[in-house]
């Protein structure tokens, strides 16, 4: 039997990973479009290990971010990949985000979070002298990681256990005959028996190409960054998050402390002009009008109008985006913050114009897709991945040749 795993980022590598330990007998192909693994969101991100606590009870993205987080910090210490458990803390800052973080604590303890506290004023400024609020959740199980050193550990593990990886490899056509599938891809075409497609932001786009209708469509959010300055990291000793606002599907701009030293401060969410716009510059005019002529996105926009222009705004605007931060440490300052990278979120959406919350994982006959894996799906994508393996065994029973 031979499984082609569509997709060389963080979920593809992992679900193939996970697949040689569920089903050795298989031959097992990764295709990546790329030069080489994991260069989109993979590594387009924050390197922040999430622990579970904003997920819907019951949720995929719950069960798996909780699990996840603890298999990616156990990979990372049997591998000597850099991470750090260095903690989050979740800051009110008023008495209307009180309330909301009383719930996000219940929440955490549903989810399964160890270890979670509540701190009061005094115990935040203990911890986050320059930090402001009325409370805060302590979550001790996150931290970050380098996930390009990741990446490249689990390529080898795969190719070590007999795994095939083909880069500069898009797949061009996916074709049904009878019980295997055809794949034409850059550098050739091969035979599956079955396909999971992992391509991340181009995930509705393989799926089409196998025969799936677009109901939901990838709308790619941009999300920029800045840094502060190296004598201002003082400032930050955790990673310090925000309550989310129910109104707004994004996590707000927050600080992050990264594996290879300094603070990141970010992101925002704004509509990319490609899947792959790192800058605001970067277009693609097939993919900009793909997201323009998707009902879905104008019914989001009349939505959350308000808060989208407010988003484009501080994207042009240091100033109004050192104000989002002040909220959280009000000694930043402007001068204090320098441009720093950007990441494209892969987020499905639905005709309805609402953002689908949890992983989408979609079982077909000869074929599974991965219709929405955003974050925390770099944390979670070994548990993403042994749950794929789960379904794909369930459906490969007696087929191993």
């Amino acid at each position: 039997m031979r499984i082609v795993v569509i997709g060389g980022g963080l979920v593809g590598l992992a679900t193939a990973h996970k697949l040689q330990q569920a089903i050795p007998a298989a031959r097992l192909v990764v295709l990546e479009k790329e030069p080489g693994f994991g260069q989109h969101q993979s590594t387009h991100n924050s390197g922040v290990l999430h622990a579970g606590l904003y997920y819907k009870p019951g949720s995929l993205k719950a069960r798996l971010a909780v699990e996840g987080i603890r298999e990616m910090t156990a990979f990372c210490r049997a591998h000597g990949i850099a991470h750090e458990i260095c903690g989050k803390v979740v800051v009110a800052i008023d008495a209307l985000e009180v309330t909301r973080l009383r719930a996000l604590h219940e929440r955490a303890n549903v989810n399964g979070l160890q270890g979670v506290r509540w701190l009061s004023a005094g115990e935040l400024k203990e911890r986050e002298p320059h930090a402001a609020g009325e409370a805060a959740l302590l979550v001790p199980e996150e931290g970050i990681v380098n996930y390009a050193m990741v990446v490249a550990k689990l390529a080898e593990v795969i190719a070590a256990a007999g795994g095939e990886l083909l880069t500069n490899a898009r797949v061009t056509s996916l074709v049904r005959h009878g019980a295997q599938w055809r794949v034409d891809h850059a550098r050739g075409e091969l035979e599956a028996d079955f396909i999971v497609n992992c391509a991340g932001l181009h995930c509705d786009r393989v799926s089409e190409l196998a025969g799936e209708k677009r109901s939901t469509r990838i709308v790619p959010f941009r999300g920029e960054y800045f840094e502060l300055r190296p004598e201002r990291c003082h400032l930050v000793r955790h990673l310090i998050y925000p309550v989310p606002d129910p109104q707004f599907p994004f996590l707000g701009v927050h600080f992050t402390r990264m594996i290879g030293g300094g603070v990141e401060a970010g992101p925002n969410a704004v509509l990319a002009g490609a899947r792959e716009g790192y800058r605001k510059t970067d277009l693609r005019v097939g993919e900009l009008l793909d997201a323009l002529t998707f009902p879905g996105l104008w019914r989001f926009i009349r939505r959350h109008g308000r808060l989208c222009f407010d988003e484009v705004r501080r994207s042009f605007s240091k100033e109004l985006f050192c104000a989002s931060l002040q909220r959280l440490v009000p000694e930043v300052r402007r001068e204090d913050l320098v441009p720093g990278g950007a990441g494209v979120r892969a987020q499905a959406m639905t005709p309805a114009g609402e953002l689908v919350q949890d992983f989408a994982l979609i079982e077909r006959e000869g074929a599974l897709h991965v219709l929405n894996a955003p974050s925390p799906a770099a944390t979670a994508s070994l548990a993403i991945g042994g749950e794929i393996a789960r379904c794909v065994a369930k459906h490969s029973a007696g087929k191993i040749e």
